[in-house]
């Protein structure tokens, strides 16, 4: 853990750096395949709706012992049809979903469960769900996500500025896409909880990237005024800044999100709960993803394109090649020094090899010529 904090400390300082705007065409790809692949599956295989989006009855039988296998085989029996939907609830119970195409009665199919199963016709709870009531929720859920999305738009643009907007919506559209993609390629159905999940996760969402446009709003703020850096620069900068951040949000929201879909909706069964907690988990990863690799990177580009970031990267291009040049001539010019001073310490060990090739000889004849003491 503290090298994880060590890391963030370092982020913020900009020793160390993830280069993400600059791969943002890596990241356009890996969102666009996802996508694609989600918008294939929700044009081919569909949405699975639960039974109160296109109605029917539900049947919830309270018989200790009874197992999934006995109420299907019963239920398909009693309606003649293998479409009906039975699973355990995990408190005892076994719920039974049959569409709205079923034209026998409610009362007569509790009737023939009570006899079939032997089970009191009072431990059976039966629901009919028409297809009005669906329409009405779909059509709500619809208007609250279109009305989010309007104020959340407006709010940016005015407390950042268009750009920002346009990219955190951008943003929230893939990660809604990716999820709903997902139930369709997966086949999870949808419920109601499910579109509860939905409309929850876009919050999540915009938080993370709220958050890191709010950095990269400081760091690019008169920015203008210098040639140090360019605009994707001071956004990548501000993006690391709040990497760990994010990183520490988005696990500790998906820690109890798992533990509901895992441990809540696969050890328990608690079918509602189970919808809301996978289509959360689902989000909430595609919106950690989206806010670091989609809307930073595409704010960014779109910033570039303005004649002030075109002309401020020009004049951070100009001030490097200077320095690159002036550190060229300043390289250039210690080499010939040093060169120079190199071949000044040759001619110098050149001339002192002379000069005792000089006098070496000369000292030989002297030590020759001199009497030896003896007389």
């Amino acid at each position: 853990m503290s090298r994880f904090s060590n890391l963030g400390h370092r982020l913020y300082q900009g020793e160390v750096s993830f280069d993400f705007v600059g791969r943002r065409k890596l990241w356009y790809s890996i969102s666009g395949v996802i996508a694609l692949v989600a918008i294939v599956g929700l044009s081919t295989v569909g949405l699975h709706l639960g039974i109160e989006f296109k109605g029917g009855s539900v049947y919830t039988v309270a018989k200790p012992g009874l197992t999934v296998s006995q109420a299907q085989d019963d239920i398909n029996k009693i309606i003649g049809d293998s479409t009906s939907q039975v699973q355990s609830t995990g408190d005892g119970k076994i719920r039974i979903q049959v569409s709205a195409q079923e034209k026998a009665s409610s009362d007569a199919v509790v009737k023939q469960l009570s006899s079939d199963l032997d089970v009191p016709a009072a431990n059976i709870d039966a629901q009919v769900v028409g297809p009005s009531w669906g329409h009405e929720i779909s059509q709500k859920a619809l208007l609250g996500l279109v009305i989010f999305m309007v104020l959340v738009t407006a709010y940016l643009a005015i407390a950042f500025e268009w750009r920002m907007a346009l990219a955190a919506l951008v943003a929230l559209i893939h990660d809604l896409v990716i999820t709903i993609g997902v139930y369709a390629v997966v086949g999870f159905e949808v419920s109601p909880g499910t579109v509860i999940g939905f409309l929850t996760i876009l919050g999540y969402s915009l938080y993370d990237t709220v958050v890191v446009f709010d950095t990269v709003k400081e760091n690019t703020k008169d920015l203008e005024k210098q040639n140090k850096r360019t605009y994707s620069e001071a956004a990548n900068a501000g993006l690391n800044q709040t990497l760990v951040r994010s990183l520490n949000t988005t696990v500790v929201a998906l820690l109890p999100v798992a533990a509901l879909l895992f441990i809540g909706g696969g050890l328990l069964g608690a079918g509602t709960l189970n919808d809301i907690s996978l289509a959360l988990f689902i989000g909430l990863s595609a919106g950690a993803y989206s806010s670091i690799c989609v809307a930073t990177p595409l704010l960014a580009q779109l910033k570039e394109q303005t004649p002030q970031m075109r002309a401020l990267a020009k004049r951070v291009a100009q001030r490097r090649a200077a320095d690159a040049k002036a550190a060229a001539a300043v390289g250039s010019t210690a080499d010939a020094v040093e060169e120079q001073a190199d071949e000044a310490v040759e001619d110098s060990v050149a001339a002192a090899g002379m000069v005792g090739q000089r006098n070496q000889p000369v000292s030989r004849a002297r030590g020759k010529g001199r009497p030896s003491g003896k007389r």
